[in-house]
């Protein structure tokens, strides 16, 4: 249903305000602020029309009114506008990148904490890269008892896995150190999709002291079909704690429970399909402990093929305008820097 104009301003303002001072608006504060030409009287029903159409809710402490999921629905699109940024938080956000950072979890970190800190929300970036288009760069097996090493996978995009082998026995650091480098020269630039099949066929071959060991990285390679490598790094858990909408102790831990599972948030930085801009309003995150939290996203593909993915989450009222803003000029610099480094020699 269509809102004649006069319900859109005032479903705007209490928006705007709410957003602004987490209190609810009462019509006094609409006509003083926003509809100085209409009459509290007016205005009060209007607002009582907007609550029986879904779009207001009535806390049972006030008189005003708060917005519901669904004119925050409306609101995103159809009233959005991005709020420019200042010259101070461009700068910032542009200082937080740096073309000299070589590995990917450096990068997302740094990221992740340049967008908690200029919107006060948490942030969560991940960087996807197909794993047909995923190659060794190099490998290093690092020793941490008698029978068993650290694997580390690096590859050419600056991805970084790792993996505890268990031996079936023991071998020397040194010799650790030989099998390291002989592989890591027959296996540059092998596909990570590949990997588990080139190192069984090298295992047939190595000398006995080592065949263990190949054996056990080849067990533990990435096999061919798995899904995307997934880079995660997340800023500002506990910026949420600080907006009274998680003022109640059971409410916040359950939120902190999900940002602080992997899983979760990969799964929804993930639900944004191939859309540049995704933004989910409470139930829509898919996650109960979440009803009361909006989660912005923008997806960004680079030339190498690597899906980097930003997200900020907050309060259902959070500053969606600001949110885009910021994302945008993150993504600008994101690119910039990696277009930079992949036109390094």
């Amino acid at each position: 249903m269509d809102l004649i104009d006069r319900k859109y301003r005032i479903l705007q303002a209490i928006i705007d305000d709410y957003i602004l001072t987490a209190l609810p608006v009462g019509s006094r504060t609409i006509s003083r602020k926003y509809e100085q030409k209409l009459s509290s009287a007016t205005i009060r029903n209007e607002m009582s029309d907007l609550e029986e159409l879904g779009y207001l809710d009535s806390p049972h402490t006030s008189a005003g009114r708060v917005p519901s999921n669904k004119a925050y629905r409306l609101y995103v699109d159809r009233m959005l506008r991005p709020a420019p940024l200042s010259v101070e938080e461009t700068a910032f956000i542009r200082s937080c990148f740096d073309s000299r950072v070589q590995q990917v979890e450096e990068m997302t970190t740094r990221m992740a904490k340049a967008l908690s800190s200029v919107t006060h929300y948490t942030a969560a970036v991940m960087t996807r890269t197909p794993r047909a288009e995923q190659r060794l760069s190099h490998l290093q097996l690092v020793p941490v008892s008698e029978r068993r090493c650290l694997l580390i996978l690096v590859t050419t995009s600056g991805a970084v896995r790792q993996h505890i082998l268990d031996l079936d026995a023991p071998i020397a650091p040194d010799e650790l150190y030989t099998v390291s480098r002989v592989l890591s020269q027959k296996l540059a630039g092998c596909p990570l999709s590949q990997l588990s099949e080139e190192l069984s066929t090298l295992a047939s071959g190595t000398p006995d002291a080592f065949r263990g060991v190949v054996s056990a990285m080849a067990q533990e390679a990435p096999p061919a079909g798995q899904d995307d490598i997934s880079s995660l790094a997340v800023g500002g858990r506990s910026n949420l704690l600080s907006y009274p909408e998680y003022s109640d102790v059971d409410k916040a831990k359950s939120l902190l429970s999900v940002l602080e599972t992997k899983e979760k948030i990969v799964g929804l930085l993930s639900q944004h399909g191939e859309m540049e801009f995704s933004v989910r309003i409470g139930p829509e995150t898919g996650l109960e402990e979440m009803k009361d939290c909006s989660i912005v996203t923008a997806s960004y593909r680079l030339s190498d093929g690597r899906v980097n993915t930003i997200g900020l989450i907050g309060p259902t009222r959070m500053q969606y305008g600001k949110v885009l803003s910021v994302l945008s000029q993150v993504g600008q610099s994101l690119g910039e820097m990696l277009e930079e480094q992949n036109g390094q020699p």
